[in-house]
């Protein structure tokens, strides 16, 4: 008698996410690592061996050291000017601006937040004035990394269902920015610098995460829909009303 051994669909799942980490890791774990030693790893390691002598406030301003000249050296690195370039830049500059102005440790903590929430505000100002950010740092994205396609989406410039897309995107990450920046206020003023140090990158990582995620899933959705409603009008186009009821029905 021969038996037959179905495949465990749970060991399927665990073979298919492990098949897609394995090459995200080699492709970007350097990446990633680097930027947990720049951005996590160093600030907290230069404030606690810099507070002992110069006190809180200059060990703060040494501990941002890294992530700012890292920022400097990956701008240097691309040299490339565009919207993503320039919001890069603008955050940099911003961020020096805020450890100019003197002032206590948690007066300093609270200055630099203000990085954050001057780029939502620019968010939400470009919606307001119809212009959305997000369709620039997309174009700039895509110019980077799939020039061949920029004339597809510069096409849908004008379509509304295209610029409501961009408008929503950009609403969400304007006000997801402030959210962030508001956490963080309550964070700088409940907990000491060398514990915030080690929370605040989580908080500041996991908001650009959860929306990035957003992103993806709300694009990808758009796309769905901008299929179906293509679909729909073709096929009311070439007169087959049934077939356009059902693609309207999913």
């Amino acid at each position: 008698m021969t038996f037959t051994v179905s495949p465990d669909p749970s060991q399927e799942v665990r073979m298919s996410i492990i098949a897609k980490v394995v090459p995200f890791i080699r492709e970007r774990g350097v990446g990633v690592a680097t930027e947990a030693l720049v951005n996590f790893i160093l600030p907290l390691l230069i404030f606690d061996f810099a507070k002992p002598h110069v006190g809180d406030v200059n060990a703060l301003i040494a501990s941002s050291g890294p992530p700012i000249v890292w920022s400097l050296i990956e701008f240097a690195r691309k040299r490339r000017v565009d919207a993503l370039s320039i919001l890069v830049l603008t955050g940099i500059a911003l961020s020096l601006l805020a450890f100019l102005g003197g002032g206590s440790a948690k007066f300093l903590q609270l200055r630099e937040k203000l990085v954050t929430v001057t780029i939502g505000l620019v968010f939400l100002g470009s919606a307001a004035i119809g212009r959305p950010l997000i369709y620039q740092l997309a174009r700039a994205t895509i110019m980077r990394r799939t020039p061949h396609e920029l004339a597809d989406f510069e096409a849908l410039r004008d379509n509304v269902y295209f610029r409501r897309v961009m408008m929503v995107m950009t609403l969400v990450w304007g006000f997801g920015l402030l959210a962030e920046a508001a956490v963080a206020v309550g964070l700088v003023l409940t907990l000491s610098i060398h514990n915030y140090l080690i929370v605040s990158p989580v908080v500041g990582y996991g908001t650009m995460g959860g929306l990035s995620l957003w992103t993806w899933w709300y694009a990808r959705e758009s796309r769905r829909k901008g299929r179906a409603r293509a679909a729909a009008a073709e096929a009311a186009t070439t007169g087959q009303p049934g077939e356009a009821a059902e693609v309207r029905a999913s």
